[in-house]
């Protein structure tokens, strides 16, 4: 190999690392900051929440300590919503910031709500929905929560006849015309409330302003990340990001990595090797349009589907590097770990820190039924 082309190889490998350590500590996955799922939540934005359950572990697992009883509770108290927002998806916001993102993303959702109705039902008109958001904002009115069955019997009896699939459009509907959020829980099933009696009133933001801190959002804990990524995560247009990142330029630092410009947030810090378990479409893979930098692309299929599924992951020193999953037998928590290739060589004191700290997190579980990842 030559003196240039070794050159090259390392300057590509110094790449790599640069962009994985910094990710890792951006994402709070190695010394995080936070004790609450509220300030997690609100530090990084929005954090996808596909899988409810395994969501909730995506929140622990970046936090100084947690349990599932404490984002339980955040959710119960309201300080965390799970809403569609953004590309669109389920995602968890901080209360405090619903509307404002709603406000950024609400008119491409509803064309997308539209579109997919379309497709599904022949079209519906804008009136059936108004009809429809009306008579759940009376059903809901009193701080009640109820199931999306539960809302469907109510609409039943006052004369509105819709399907399941016809409800869940309405409901969508109505998150994003912030007129409904997440409720409290029913055991395992989610619920729906009204946004204005869950969420005290805060102050509106004009849309430059939204757009700064979604934008300041994304990269304080996205770092490093590309133009791309942002567009990516956010569902906004190209034009609309470039000008949002224009907005924090002063808080922004760019590097080229192997031929690509990053932005890199000026909050960063470089982690030391880690080895984590990562849920189901965690942030630390979906929110990038280019995953390459963590993961090989011959080993894309078994992080994630061509439908848009993820599954859970082991990331360790920065690299995503096979499968795990949980299981409770005997009161006892089980990791089972498949990694891509040969298995690496892992400290086992880091093997032991990641069980453990999924150990804490679902300990509380031992005594109940095991939720199956």
């Amino acid at each position: 190999m030559g003196c240039l082309t070794l050159y090259f190889v390392h300057l590509r490998l110094y790449s790599y690392i640069m962009i994985t350590h910094i990710r890792v500590a951006s994402q709070q996955l190695e010394q995080p900051r936070f004790e609450s799922p509220k300030e997690l939540v609100s530090w990084m934005g929005a954090i996808q929440a596909q899988e409810y359950e395994m969501a909730k572990w995506a929140i622990g697992i970046r936090l100084r300590s947690s349990s599932l009883e404490k984002v339980n509770e955040a959710l119960y108290k309201g300080d965390i919503l799970r809403t569609h927002v953004m590309r669109p998806t389920w995602h968890f916001v901080a209360a405090e910031d619903i509307r404002w993102m709603l406000m950024l993303s609400s008119e491409r959702i509803k064309a997308a709500v539209m579109s997919y109705a379309k497709g599904h039902f022949g079209k519906i008109e804008k009136t059936l929905f108004t009809r429809c958001l009306d008579q759940i904002g009376k059903i809901l009115e009193g701080y009640k929560s109820l199931t999306k069955q539960e809302v469907t019997a109510e609409l039943q009896k006052s004369g509105i006849l819709p399907t399941i699939d016809h409800v869940n459009l309405f409901l969508t509907w109505g998150e994003v015309e912030g007129i409904v959020c997440s409720g409290i829980d029913k055991g395992k099933k989610t619920t729906y409330a009204l946004l204005d009696e869950r969420v005290p009133p805060t102050r509106e933001l004009c849309r430059e302003e939204a757009l700064a801190r979604l934008a300041s959002r994304y990269f304080q804990s996205h770092s490093p990340a590309q133009l791309q990524d942002f567009v990516w995560w956010s569902g906004l247009t190209a034009t609309e990001c470039r000008f949002a990142i224009n907005l924090i330029k002063a808080e922004l630092m760019t590097e080229t990595f192997d031929s690509r410009d990053y932005f890199i947030h000026q909050s960063w810090n470089e982690s030391e090797p880690v080895l984590r378990l990562l849920p189901a479409f965690d942030e630390y893979l979906i929110s990038y349009k280019n995953r390459t930098d963590v993961l090989p692309l011959e080993h894309h299929p078994k992080a994630f589907n061509r439908f848009g599924t993820f599954y859970p992951v082991i990331l360790y020193n920065g690299k995503i590097i096979g499968n795990w999953s949980r299981s409770i037998k005997k009161n006892t928590i089980q990791i089972e770990m498949d990694f891509f290739e040969k298995k690496p060589r892992i400290p086992v004191k880091l093997i032991q820190q990641a069980e453990a700290q999924i150990d804490a997190f679902y300990r509380g579980l031992l005594y109940r039924p095991a939720l199956q990842c």
